[in-house]
């Protein structure tokens, strides 16, 4: 039985545009499961982490609104509380579709702490978007009231940064393999995993940060050995020149040819790239196959006929 390690982006739950009210996010992780579903017709054992770039924004944003009455949160503790909503919604969700498939299957949310180094360079140049995406002068605007980083993302979209160091260590690890290897569907790692350190004591202690969940992800695939990392988000498929008349997508690629690309850059900082960085490092530790696309098309990059598909 193949085992997939499944990142499902953030956007996917809460999209661009949108007022991401509870039941919207609801609605999303409902179709985002339906592309889910194909894995589990071909009997996948499956472990799925989750972005959480535009709840975690909204929770920070919710707080700088009323924390003149209600005490503020750290991000990180933010971190954890999006995994345990986001987790919810995917866990409900996809107990409910399995039973509608008449399957027998147990799905787990674990809430996940990952290590990462306190003096990671990440913390001094904040380069993670999360919440909602504004014209410059309404980001400029909040960014002087609240004490914002802020970054445009794409032409005319301006979001809010925040660090983001690599992960170094997932935690639960063994926990996480011996549920997947026995069929349980696993939620994990989600928005990355909770940054946590170890202190001068050798104590695990918070930090302020927000883990970009395809390097975990990639981390977390080859702790449960998986053969397979699919990064689904809101492309079809990863292109070179993109945005130009010589824009070309990528179909069946190799680890040396997309690090050739990644060289010469040819993708996007702060939103493509980081997801090639993720692949090569999965392709290099264990993994034999990557796969980047949407949802809608998760059915056909079975299939290899959709997707970006690398291998070794």
């Amino acid at each position: 039985m193949p085992t997939a390690m499944i990142a499902l982006g953030g956007n996917s739950i809460s999209q661009k545009g949108e007022a991401g009210d509870i039941s919207l996010q609801f609605n999303h992780t409902r179709q985002a499961l339906d592309g889910i579903s194909h894995f589990i017709d071909r009997d996948y054992n499956l472990c799925i982490n989750h972005g959480n770039g535009p709840q975690v924004g909204n929770e920070l944003y919710r707080m700088d609104l009323t924390r003149k009455k209600i005490p503020s949160l750290p991000l990180g503790v933010c971190v954890a509380a999006t995994q345990g909503t986001i987790g919810y919604m995917i866990q409900q969700s996809l107990q409910n579709k399995l039973r509608n498939m008449d399957l027998d299957r147990e799905v787990v949310t674990l809430i996940s702490q990952v290590i990462v180094n306190a003096n990671d360079p990440q913390f001094k140049i904040p380069q993670k978007f999360i919440g909602p995406r504004y014209r410059k002068e309404k980001a400029e605007i909040l960014a002087k009231k609240f004490n914002w980083n802020i970054k445009e993302q794409t032409k005319g979209d301006w979001r809010r940064v925040v660090p983001s160091p690599m992960p170094e260590y997932i935690m639960h690890g063994k926990s996480i393999k011996a549920l997947v290897d026995r069929g349980t569907i696993v939620i994990s790692s989600g928005g990355g995993g909770i940054p946590v350190f170890n202190n001068t004591d050798g104590q695990l202690e918070g930090i302020d940060a927000v883990i970009d969940k395809d390097f975990s992800a990639a981390k977390l695939g080859r702790i449960i050995r998986a053969q397979e990392l699919w990064i689904i988000t809101d492309i079809d498929s990863v292109y070179i020149n993109f945005g130009t008349k010589h824009q070309k997508r990528l179909k069946i690629t190799t680890r040396n040819q997309i690090e050739k690309f990644l060289n010469r850059g040819e993708f996007q900082k702060g939103s493509i790239e980081p997801k090639i960085i993720a692949a090569i490092h999965f392709l290099k530790h264990h993994g034999k196959k990557v796969v980047i696309t949407s949802i809608p098309c998760i059915g056909k990059a079975l299939n290899e006929t959709a997707g970006t598909i690398i291998r070794n």
